[in-house]
């Protein structure tokens, strides 16, 4: 699958998702970016679809250029990053579950940058997924979102065989002895 050309080649994902709250207003970008990452078809949403790929594509060129669903809601999610309102974290809060891994890491992401409380038990159980890079992203949103009983979670994370899940889990710990004001011995 080749990647379509991005909409300008300079620009990036904030600017466009930017470009379409100017255009739609925050609420209804927001409103399809959570349609899109609960599986809403792109097509019921040409235009901010569009926008929120960052490619210079319809919806139906994306599709037979072989592009799968699961992109879609990893779109709307990213356009998360930059369009929020919290009447979204609900649904950033169940695509933690996606049965694809992309779409639960940019769950992941926003989860951390929007500081969504409530994803950190699907964090804990994308701790354990198989792909390192999900890991040290579950455990980074720990890190930010996690409570007293999240930290067993993150010090094992400490130990995993991948490097930037070990680096992961360090932030983590120390971001959490001081967000939850535990004693320096938790520090690894």
């Amino acid at each position: 699958m080749s990647p379509p050309t991005p909409l300008r080649p300079d620009a990036s994902v904030r600017a466009s998702v930017e470009k379409l709250c100017d255009r739609h207003g925050e609420g209804v970008v927001v409103e399809t970016c959570v349609a899109l990452l609960a599986g809403a078809p792109p097509e019921d949403h040409s235009e901010i679809a569009r926008g929120l790929s960052a490619h210079d594509a319809t919806v139906e060129e994306l599709r037979a250029k072989g592009w799968r669903d699961y992109w879609w809601r990893t779109w709307g999610a990213r356009g998360l990053l930059y369009a929020w309102s919290d009447t979204a974290a609900p649904a950033v809060v169940d695509g933690l579950a996606d049965p694809h891994w992309r779409p639960a890491e940019m769950c992941l992401k926003v989860a951390a940058a929007r500081e969504v409380a409530e994803a950190a038990g699907g964090a804990v159980l994308l701790a354990g997924h198989r792909l390192a890079r999900v890991r040290a992203a579950a455990v980074r949103t720990l890190g930010l979102v996690g409570d007293t009983e999240h930290v067993p979670e993150v010090r094992s994370a400490l130990a995993d065989t991948d490097l930037q899940v070990r680096r992961a889990a360090v932030l983590a710990m120390e971001r959490m002895v001081e967000r939850l004001d535990l004693p320096e011995e938790e520090l690894p």
